[in-house]
């Protein structure tokens, strides 16, 4: 009796593991992008396939918008009638606004754009395109593109360089270098050239339109429409994952290193150490995210992006796409760590020197164009609730208190080492900006360069993100800070010792 019990016991558990699953049946799909599966499922199997496991093939617009409350993923209040009983396909993104596109061809009877846009986003998404707008990420191409002083960096670092007598000079870099370079990251300016004629297996000949600055997924992409920065940065294309933007490795594509090494910072911390170990027991696609429940381990998003609340459904954030809305500092130093800019273009502040940056080379910072103490503080107050999920609020306190001291390290090292650069400027020993010279080609100034750009960025990066292990102290930290300074003393002491200034120190 006992082995029989045993056997139905077995069996019970085994119809357990082995019953039919009930799955939603997934919406209908409109005739146009049935029309492009039917293609691209023979010509592009990989596209066709992650569209079918996203989101947006397993739920209509209709059955988004029934969802209230905070697990809403739908911002907008209304959809184009037209998308609303069906899913979000290939034409549903595709040919969505064709006058708007300046790359809308006719594609086997269907007005079709290669390039999907925040503004064709927005019919779904309004809210998160609306924050994102006011985002520097959105305005990342124009702040490098528009931006003499950083044109002069790009310039020294993409531009070929060759000696000239006793210096190097730089030429321009081509274009298809700027294009993998810097604007991967911060986005391509598109631009239609025309068209080209291809042969196709399927359909024979078809003509495609020819696009400058393309292929890119820059967070800052100048779109054909007109729009900033591309969705797909975060939410890849064609899966549009919630689970990719929420995992670390999306915004290690960028911020890795050494002038935002925020990923491998991130990595070596308690932070980094828990993810590593427990992403597997996370639950990736829970709106909202729940602190304790759902993850563990924060991760980029869980501090700067999503929607977090307690395991009793109180909000400790809210989700934005405006990614410093819970950040008071700008890290990232230009030449100093400084309140983050009140607008995303940056374009418009001018320091004392009148040139486009938040600092002066002798510090102080451009404080009309900068967010003030009040909403330093609400933003800080925003960043600590997360951390208070976790922690107590003494150690958060303590934390805090231990980045704020070493913002101001950092900056008067880095004001020590811009001293030695105009002293150096002023012996004639290097042409600065006042003799016609650059900030950054000569070999002293990247000396200076390395020292906020690399070495402090790495230090407050390393005590902001959970204290990054030796990256605040021997990995491109304080010891190759202070060894920089250092140096930068020592190239002026041998100058002055082999010829006295040109002009007066």
């Amino acid at each position: 009796m006992q082995t029989a019990a045993v056997w139905v016991f077995a069996a019970f558990q085994l119809a357990l593991v082995f019953r039919p699953l009930t799955v939603a049946a997934a919406p209908p799909v409109s005739e146009a992008t049935q029309a492009c599966i039917e293609c691209h499922r023979v010509i592009h199997p990989g596209i066709v396939a992650d569209w079918e496991h996203s989101r947006h093939a397993a739920t209509s617009v209709q059955a988004a918008l029934a969802v209230s409350g905070i697990g809403r993923k739908v911002s907008a209040a209304q959809v184009p009638d037209a998308a609303a009983t069906t899913a979000v396909g290939c034409a549903e993104c595709h040919t969505a606004r064709p006058g708007a596109h300046a790359d809308t061809f006719e594609h086997n009877g269907y007005a079709v754009h290669l390039v999907v846009s925040p503004g064709d986003c927005q019919a779904c998404h309004a809210e998160e395109v609306d924050q994102y707008s006011a985002n520097l990420m959105a305005h990342a191409y124009r702040n490098l593109a528009d931006n003499k002083i950083y044109n002069q960096l790009e310039h020294a670092i993409l531009g070929g360089i060759r000696p000239k007598g006793a210096r190097t000079v730089t030429r321009a870099a081509d274009p298809a270098t700027r294009a993998e370079a810097c604007y991967h990251c911060h986005g391509t300016r598109l631009r239609l050239t025309g068209t080209e004629t291809r042969a196709t297996e399927l359909a024979g000949e078809l003509t495609f339109p020819k696009i400058e600055g393309w292929p890119n997924q820059g967070v800052g992409r100048v779109n054909l429409d007109g729009t900033n920065g591309s969705c797909a940065a975060c939410h890849t294309r064609h899966r549009f994952s919630i689970e990719t933007a929420r995992k670390p490795y999306t915004c290690k594509e960028c911020h890795l290193g050494p002038d935002v090494p925020v990923f491998k910072v991130y990595e070596a911390s308690k932070h980094g150490n828990l993810f590593a170990s427990h992403a597997a027991e996370c639950n990736w696609t829970a709106v909202p995210w729940t602190v304790g429940a759902d993850f563990t381990a924060p991760t980029c998003a869980v501090c700067h992006v999503s929607l977090v609340v307690t395991p009793e459904g109180e909000v400790v954030a809210r989700r934005s796409h405006r990614m410093n809305d819970r950040l008071p500092w700008r890290l990232f130093g230009l030449y100093y760590a400084h309140p983050h800019p009140i607008a995303p273009d940056t374009t418009i502040i001018r320091n004392s020197a009148g040139q486009p940056l938040p600092s002066a080379l002798e510090g102080g910072s451009a404080a009309k164009f900068l967010i003030g103490p009040e909403e330093m503080d609400a933003r800080r107050s925003a960043l600590q609730a997360v951390c208070r999920s976790c922690h107590s609020s003494a150690w958060v306190a303590g934390a805090w208190a231990r980045l704020e001291t070493t913002i101001r390290e950092t900056n008067a090292k880095t004001r020590d080492a811009t001293q030695l650069l105009v002293a150096a400027w002023q012996a004639g020993y290097a042409a600065g900006p006042a003799t016609g010279g650059g900030l950054f080609d000569e070999a002293i100034e990247r000396r200076w360069a390395d020292i906020w750009l690399i070495h402090a960025n790495t230090i407050r990066f390393a005590s902001a993100m959970g204290f990054g292990g030796d990256y605040g102290v021997f990995a491109d930290g304080r010891y190759e800070l202070n060894k920089a300074v250092m140096g930068m003393q020592e190239w002026l002491e041998l100058r002055r010792a082999i010829a006295p200034p040109k002009t007066a120190p």
